[in-house]
Protein backbone atom coordinates (compact mmCIF):
# COMPACT_ATOMS: atom_id res chain seq x y z
CA UNK A 1 0.00 0.00 0.00
CA UNK A 2 1.66 3.42 -1.06
CA UNK A 3 1.93 6.20 1.89
CA UNK A 4 -0.37 9.16 1.72
CA UNK A 5 1.65 12.34 0.47
CA UNK A 6 0.04 15.17 2.15
CA UNK A 7 0.79 19.17 1.78
CA UNK A 8 0.68 22.02 4.05
CA UNK A 9 1.37 25.03 5.20
CA UNK A 10 4.15 25.87 7.83
CA UNK A 11 4.65 29.96 8.50
CA UNK A 12 3.96 30.39 4.72
CA UNK A 13 6.30 27.89 3.33
CA UNK A 14 4.69 24.77 1.10
CA UNK A 15 5.97 21.68 2.70
CA UNK A 16 5.12 17.74 2.33
CA UNK A 17 5.13 14.60 3.93
CA UNK A 18 3.68 11.73 5.00
CA UNK A 19 0.51 11.68 6.71
CA UNK A 20 1.40 9.32 9.60
CA UNK A 21 4.39 11.97 10.36
CA UNK A 22 3.39 14.73 13.11
CA UNK A 23 3.52 18.76 12.30
CA UNK A 24 7.01 18.38 14.71
CA UNK A 25 8.25 16.36 12.74
CA UNK A 26 7.83 18.08 9.13
CA UNK A 27 8.87 21.19 10.56
CA UNK A 28 11.88 19.79 11.63
CA UNK A 29 12.72 17.83 8.50
CA UNK A 30 12.42 21.38 7.25
CA UNK A 31 15.09 23.25 9.57
CA UNK A 32 11.40 25.26 11.11
CA UNK A 33 12.14 25.16 14.85
CA UNK A 34 9.37 24.58 17.68
CA UNK A 35 10.79 24.51 21.04
CA UNK A 36 10.00 21.21 23.26
CA UNK A 37 11.00 19.77 26.55
CA UNK A 38 9.07 16.44 26.74
CA UNK A 39 9.73 15.52 23.08
CA UNK A 40 12.80 13.34 22.65
CA UNK A 41 13.24 11.67 18.71
CA UNK A 42 13.58 8.43 19.13
CA UNK A 43 10.85 8.15 22.41
CA UNK A 44 6.81 7.80 21.96
CA UNK A 45 5.24 11.62 21.32
CA UNK A 46 3.98 12.17 25.06
CA UNK A 47 2.82 15.78 24.11
CA UNK A 48 2.96 16.93 28.60
CA UNK A 49 5.15 19.78 28.34
CA UNK A 50 2.96 21.76 25.88
CA UNK A 51 5.77 24.11 24.85
CA UNK A 52 5.47 23.04 20.99
CA UNK A 53 1.64 23.95 20.97
CA UNK A 54 1.08 25.66 17.52
CA UNK A 55 -1.75 27.77 15.70
CA UNK A 56 -3.77 25.98 13.24
CA UNK A 57 -6.00 27.89 10.85
CA UNK A 58 -9.95 27.03 11.24
CA UNK A 59 -9.10 26.29 14.83
CA UNK A 60 -9.86 27.59 17.57
CA UNK A 61 -7.23 25.48 20.16
CA UNK A 62 -3.59 25.79 20.55
CA UNK A 63 -2.39 22.16 18.90
CA UNK A 64 0.50 19.85 20.20
CA UNK A 65 2.79 19.40 17.13
CA UNK A 66 4.67 16.72 18.35
CA UNK A 67 1.25 14.62 18.93
CA UNK A 68 -1.09 16.34 15.92
CA UNK A 69 -0.63 14.72 12.00
CA UNK A 70 -0.53 16.17 9.26
CA UNK A 71 -3.39 16.93 6.90
CA UNK A 72 -3.76 18.02 3.52
CA UNK A 73 -4.12 21.90 3.31
CA UNK A 74 -3.42 22.61 6.52
CA UNK A 75 -1.96 26.20 7.19
CA UNK A 76 0.24 26.04 10.64
CA UNK A 77 2.15 29.09 11.86
CA UNK A 78 4.21 28.35 14.29
CA UNK A 79 5.26 32.01 16.10
CA UNK A 80 2.84 34.50 16.75
CA UNK A 81 2.71 36.68 20.10
CA UNK A 82 0.15 34.46 21.37
CA UNK A 83 2.25 31.51 21.33
CA UNK A 84 5.23 33.07 22.48
CA UNK A 85 3.31 34.43 25.67
CA UNK A 86 2.25 31.27 26.00
CA UNK A 87 5.72 29.63 26.21
CA UNK A 88 7.04 32.14 28.23
CA UNK A 89 3.99 31.36 30.66
CA UNK A 90 4.82 27.59 30.67
CA UNK A 91 8.47 28.19 31.71
CA UNK A 92 7.61 30.54 34.35
CA UNK A 93 5.27 27.61 35.92
CA UNK A 94 8.09 24.96 35.31
CA UNK A 95 10.07 27.32 37.39
CA UNK A 96 7.92 27.89 40.52
CA UNK A 97 6.63 24.90 40.62
CA UNK A 98 9.84 23.04 41.70
CA UNK A 99 12.82 24.59 43.56
CA UNK A 100 15.01 25.60 40.17
CA UNK A 101 17.82 27.27 41.72
CA UNK A 102 20.52 27.29 38.58
CA UNK A 103 23.59 28.63 40.11
CA UNK A 104 23.74 26.02 42.52
CA UNK A 105 22.82 22.84 39.95
CA UNK A 106 25.18 20.48 38.41
CA UNK A 107 23.45 20.84 35.26
CA UNK A 108 23.86 24.79 35.19
CA UNK A 109 24.87 25.41 31.63
CA UNK A 110 23.66 22.11 30.36
CA UNK A 111 19.78 22.25 30.99
CA UNK A 112 17.46 22.80 28.61
CA UNK A 113 14.96 24.33 30.99
CA UNK A 114 17.69 27.10 31.65
CA UNK A 115 18.20 27.25 27.38
CA UNK A 116 14.50 28.10 27.42
CA UNK A 117 14.10 30.41 29.70
CA UNK A 118 17.06 32.37 28.03
CA UNK A 119 15.79 32.14 24.88
CA UNK A 120 12.24 33.27 25.59
CA UNK A 121 13.92 35.89 27.90
CA UNK A 122 12.27 34.69 31.42
CA UNK A 123 14.56 36.63 33.54
CA UNK A 124 11.54 36.69 36.08
CA UNK A 125 8.62 34.60 37.35
CA UNK A 126 5.27 36.32 37.74
CA UNK A 127 3.99 33.72 39.42
CA UNK A 128 4.38 32.73 43.51
CA UNK A 129 6.75 29.75 43.89
CA UNK A 130 6.06 26.47 45.38
CA UNK A 131 9.00 25.85 46.99
CA UNK A 132 7.88 22.21 47.86
CA UNK A 133 10.13 20.28 50.39
CA UNK A 134 11.10 17.38 47.79
CA UNK A 135 13.40 14.21 48.58
CA UNK A 136 16.72 13.85 47.25
CA UNK A 137 16.97 10.12 46.11
CA UNK A 138 20.95 9.05 46.20
CA UNK A 139 20.73 5.66 47.33
CA UNK A 140 21.98 4.43 43.70
CA UNK A 141 25.63 4.04 43.04
CA UNK A 142 26.24 6.21 40.78
CA UNK A 143 23.12 8.23 40.52
CA UNK A 144 21.06 10.94 41.72
CA UNK A 145 17.76 11.27 41.28
CA UNK A 146 16.42 15.47 42.64
CA UNK A 147 12.48 15.25 42.64
CA UNK A 148 13.34 19.44 43.23
CA UNK A 149 14.77 19.96 39.40
CA UNK A 150 12.31 17.41 37.96
CA UNK A 151 9.75 18.97 35.33
CA UNK A 152 7.58 15.54 34.72
CA UNK A 153 8.75 15.41 31.28
CA UNK A 154 8.95 11.31 31.67
CA UNK A 155 11.70 11.07 29.00
CA UNK A 156 13.38 8.94 31.77
CA UNK A 157 10.08 6.43 32.27
CA UNK A 158 9.77 6.24 28.33
CA UNK A 159 13.51 5.24 27.50
CA UNK A 160 13.50 3.04 30.71
CA UNK A 161 10.93 1.19 28.88
CA UNK A 162 10.65 1.54 25.39
CA UNK A 163 14.54 1.73 25.21
CA UNK A 164 16.02 -0.61 27.64
CA UNK A 165 12.93 -2.46 28.15
CA UNK A 166 13.60 -2.24 32.03
CA UNK A 167 10.41 -0.75 33.00
CA UNK A 168 11.95 0.87 36.32
CA UNK A 169 10.94 4.12 36.43
CA UNK A 170 7.14 5.45 36.83
CA UNK A 171 4.84 8.46 37.99
CA UNK A 172 2.38 8.35 41.01
CA UNK A 173 0.09 11.02 42.09
CA UNK A 174 -1.45 13.37 39.93
CA UNK A 175 -1.28 17.14 39.25
CA UNK A 176 1.59 18.72 41.45
CA UNK A 177 1.87 16.24 43.75
CA UNK A 178 3.32 13.84 40.91
CA UNK A 179 6.75 12.29 41.55
CA UNK A 180 9.16 10.08 39.40
CA UNK A 181 9.09 6.67 41.41
CA UNK A 182 11.38 3.57 41.09
CA UNK A 183 10.23 0.12 40.79
CA UNK A 184 6.94 0.21 43.44
CA UNK A 185 7.74 3.07 45.16
CA UNK A 186 11.26 2.34 46.06
CA UNK A 187 14.63 3.31 46.78
CA UNK A 188 16.25 3.80 43.51
CA UNK A 189 19.50 1.90 44.93
CA UNK A 190 17.45 -1.25 45.99
CA UNK A 191 15.59 -1.46 42.78
CA UNK A 192 15.39 -5.12 41.04
CA UNK A 193 14.63 -3.90 37.58
CA UNK A 194 17.28 -0.92 37.18
CA UNK A 195 20.37 -1.85 34.82
CA UNK A 196 22.44 0.74 35.54
CA UNK A 197 22.54 2.31 31.89
CA UNK A 198 22.45 5.85 32.34
CA UNK A 199 19.90 6.08 29.63
CA UNK A 200 17.28 7.61 31.96
CA UNK A 201 20.53 10.29 33.11
CA UNK A 202 21.63 11.28 29.76
CA UNK A 203 17.89 12.30 28.56
CA UNK A 204 16.84 14.01 31.41
CA UNK A 205 16.97 17.40 30.28
CA UNK A 206 17.16 19.53 33.66
CA UNK A 207 19.69 18.41 36.75
CA UNK A 208 16.86 15.85 37.66
CA UNK A 209 18.75 13.05 37.05
CA UNK A 210 22.73 12.90 37.49
CA UNK A 211 25.76 11.09 38.16
CA UNK A 212 27.65 11.41 41.48
CA UNK A 213 30.95 13.06 41.44
CA UNK A 214 29.85 15.76 39.67
CA UNK A 215 29.79 19.00 40.65
CA UNK A 216 28.41 22.59 39.84
CA UNK A 217 28.23 22.75 35.49
CA UNK A 218 30.05 19.71 35.51
CA UNK A 219 27.00 17.35 34.03
CA UNK A 220 27.35 17.77 30.55
CA UNK A 221 24.44 15.15 29.44
CA UNK A 222 25.28 13.23 26.14
CA UNK A 223 22.57 12.47 24.71
CA UNK A 224 22.32 8.32 23.33
CA UNK A 225 21.78 7.59 19.46
CA UNK A 226 17.66 6.76 20.02
CA UNK A 227 16.64 6.34 16.95
CA UNK A 228 19.78 4.05 15.83
CA UNK A 229 18.83 2.18 19.11
CA UNK A 230 15.13 1.97 18.03
CA UNK A 231 16.70 0.46 14.65
CA UNK A 232 18.60 -1.92 15.81
CA UNK A 233 15.74 -3.51 18.68
CA UNK A 234 13.41 -3.41 15.69
CA UNK A 235 15.50 -5.26 13.71
CA UNK A 236 16.49 -7.82 15.98
CA UNK A 237 12.74 -8.44 16.86
CA UNK A 238 12.55 -9.47 13.12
Amino acid sequence: MTAQIVTLTINGLHVSGLASETILQIARENDIYIPTLCYLEGLSAHGSCRLCMVEIAGQAKLQPSCVTRIQEGMAVTTHTEQLLHYRRNIIELLFSERNHVCSVCVSNGHCELQDLAREHEVDHVNFTYLYPSLPVDASHSRFVLDHNRCILCTRCVRVCGEIEGAHTWDVKNRGIQSLIIADFDTPWGVSETCTSCGKCVHVCPTGALTEKGKSVAEMLKKRPSLPYLVLNRTMERR
